[in-house]
This record gives structure tokens, C-alpha cells and sequence, in this order.
């Protein structure tokens, strides 16, 4: 794909869950479909009709097994934020039919134990997780993804640690 068909391609729309726990971690997990370190927080598409805090709810129950009821919604990003895939990704990904995501972050507290989180899920996305402070989750996020953390970050930093 040319660089200019990539351009005029719509964006996915998509929501990014943040869940901290009681201390202002982030919960960050590795992607299982990468063999190198690429450690991100839940997000996932918003299905036809869906509201984007349904799909942040049900994304976070389908990536990490945790109930609405273990969290608590403190914050969302007041406008879509966006990012672009590097232009290799574009035509391997959903199809080639979208340049990016525009996201819908919300934030959410964890109300429930470590040992409730569970990966092992019908379609795990993930390998392993853990708490990590802002700055590392930022260092942590593959490359093209920087940007938009940076911009939930800051964000959603009166609540982070």
C-alpha cells in the first residue's frame, strides 16, 4: 500500500482500559503474540452499536477475567485520542482497512486481589502481567504506541503513583 492510500484509510475505533491498583500502579501485561518484550495495558474494538465504557468493561473482563464489579471507573479521556501503524502493519492488520485506532481511554480502580486477575481466558491475548509505575509503562509500549500513552498518562495523572 502507498503511503497516500494508507493516509486516506479511517481509523478503528477502539477503547484503552488503565487499571490501577490502590496504590496508583498500572496493570501492564506482555502480548503472547510477540516474541520480543511488548508490554500494554487492555484495549480492544468497539463492536456496532456498543458504548465505549461497555467495551472498556467487557475488553477488561475478556482480556484479564476481571468483573465490573472488581473495578471502579474514576476517569475517561475527554476526546478520541489516535495513533497511526508503522505503514509495514497496515496492509497485515484488520485487513488492511484501517490506518490506526482512535481510542476511548477510561480509568478504572482494581477493588479485587492479585489472584483474581486471569489471564487464561478463551482467547488470551496475554502471557503474564504485573504493577508497574507510568514511566515504565511508557518505556514499555512498543514504539508506535508511545505517543498515546504519553497522552493517557498525563491524562490520568493525579491518580497514578
Amino acid at each position: 500500500m502507498t503511503p497516500e492510500a494508507i493516509a486516506a484509510l479511517p481509523y478503528r475505533p477502539n477503547v484503552g482500559v488503565m487499571m490501577i491498583d490502590g496504590r496508583g500502579l498500572i496493570f501492564a501485561a506482555q502480548r503472547l503474540d510477540s516474541a520480543v518484550p511488548a508490554w500494554q495495558m487492555p484495549q480492544g474494538g468497539i463492536d456496532a452499536d456498543e458504548d465505549p465504557r461497555a467495551a472498556a468493561l467487557r475488553e477488561l473482563r475478556e482480556e484479564t477475567g476481571v468483573p465490573p464489579a472488581l473495578v471502579q471507573v474514576l476517569a475517561e479521556t475527554p476526546d478520541w485520542l489516535t495513533y497511526d501503524l508503522p505503514h509495514e502493519i497496515v496492509p497485515r492488520i484488520w485487513k488492511g482497512r484501517y490506518r490506526g485506532q482512535k481510542q476511548k481511554w477510561f480509568l478504572l480502580r482494581y477493588l479485587g486481589r492479585d489472584e483474581q486477575i486471569d489471564l487464561a481466558q478463551d482467547h488470551p491475548e496475554f502471557s503474564e502481567w504485573r504493577w508497574i509505575a507510568a514511566d515504565e509503562m511508557i518505556a514499555a509500549i512498543v514504539p508506535f504506541k508511545r505517543a498515546i500513552y504519553q497522552q493517557v498518562v498525563a491524562a490520568f495523572r493525579p491518580y497514578l503513583a
